[in-house]
């Protein structure tokens, strides 16, 4: 399951130019295989704490009744999936119940599942339509990411260069953040080891202007898809906000249709308060999507269902390492199933 489209064909990908079409495709799997292998690792905290609790309600041969869904909402609260989310989940649930479609802790189970898979895809409808983000014409792509410090927005943008690249894409990456000190260094670390480009300006330089840069830059170089580091901005700082305006000004007015999309970083770890991040952010920033990091590092890993219930917001990525290729492409069907294998 990739983000962007690949603009060689298969034969020609990343993959290796030697092998046939059988191989590659064979190749393409394994790879899929091992990307819903460490999907599923990466919300192990959050699933045996799911499960421990959730055996312990769901003990054999008891009765589904107030008592035993009482004990479900307090689960579900305690995983992160938020209070409201979680009422509405168990409304379903109840209809269900009373009807006679649920008689069974089995059966209960997967009315659970079936819920959030319901909530995460409607999310996902809400986001980037697929055409627009593959449609080549646009270019460059052009693609803000925001969020404040220490959520792992920096390593999130270069293992997001290096995933559109790999995909076969020219990626540049346009160094905005000159407000805090050393953003630049280490943005520059990250695009080494993907491999990209990186427009930068010593700090304290206007960072609009340095977004005209990147973008003049962009088109005489044929760029792809241009990736656009912005300040670790406190949510409730005005001026930063201000300052996020004025770069989503010069950017429509360089390259149509820009900022194309807007991705929020949020520590998976911190919960319900990257919640309240995103709620901040969308006021000005025009969120379009979430990337959700350490989601490995976290028994509360709900929150990703509580994101796209309030928010209206898909969830586009979750990193799940330090690594360059730990970031991989939320599916909503395989994190629902996890949480319950």
């Amino acid at each position: 399951m990739v983000f962007w489209r690949r603009k060689e064909p298969l034969s020609t990908s990343i993959l290796g130019l030697d092998k046939s079409i059988e191989e590659l495709k064979a190749e393409e799997e394994r790879i899929e295989k091992e990307f819903s292998f460490r999907f599923a690792n990466a919300i192990e905290k959050t699933r045996s704490s799911l499960t421990e609790k959730l055996n312990s309600v769901f003990r054999a041969g008891r009765k589904i009744d107030d008592s035993l869904l009482d004990e479900l909402e307090e689960i579900l609260i305690a995983s992160d999936i938020g209070v409201s989310t979680t009422m509405e989940i168990l409304d379903s649930i109840k209809q269900k119940v009373s009807r006679g479609q649920i008689g069974d802790i089995n059966t209960l189970k997967n009315a659970i599942r079936d819920e959030i898979i319901r909530i995460l895809k409607e999310a996902d409808k809400a986001g980037i339509n697929d055409e627009r983000r593959f449609d080549q014409r646009i270019k460059p792509y052009v693609l803000m990411v925001v969020g404040v410090n220490g959520v792992g927005k920096t390593t999130t943008i270069g293992k997001l260069a290096y995933r559109i690249k790999s995909e076969g894409n020219q990626v540049l990456i346009c160094a905005a953040d000159t407000f805090r000190a050393a953003a630049n260094d280490q943005l520059k670390i990250w695009a080494d080891r993907a491999g990209v480009s990186i427009i930068q300006q010593r700090q304290g330089t206007d960072p609009a202007a340095v977004l005209f840069d990147a973008l003049k830059a962009a088109k005489a170089r044929g760029i792809d898809v241009l990736i656009v580091d912005t300040a670790g901005r406190l949510h409730n700082k005005s001026n930063l906000m201000a300052e996020l305006e004025k770069m989503k000004k010069v950017a429509s007015r360089e390259v149509e249709g820009a900022p194309h999309e807007t991705l929020l970083v949020i520590d998976a770890v911190t919960g319900q308060n990257g919640l309240e991040q995103a709620r901040q952010f969308m006021k000005t920033a025009n969120v379009t999507g979430i990337v959700l990091t350490k989601l490995d590092g976290t028994a509360k890993g709900g929150i990703a269902i509580s994101i796209a219930k309030e928010l209206s917001l898909p969830i586009r990525y979750v990193g799940i390492g330090e690594k360059i290729d730990d970031l991989i492409v939320f599916d909503p069907v395989k994190y629902a199933q996890s949480l319950f294998e």
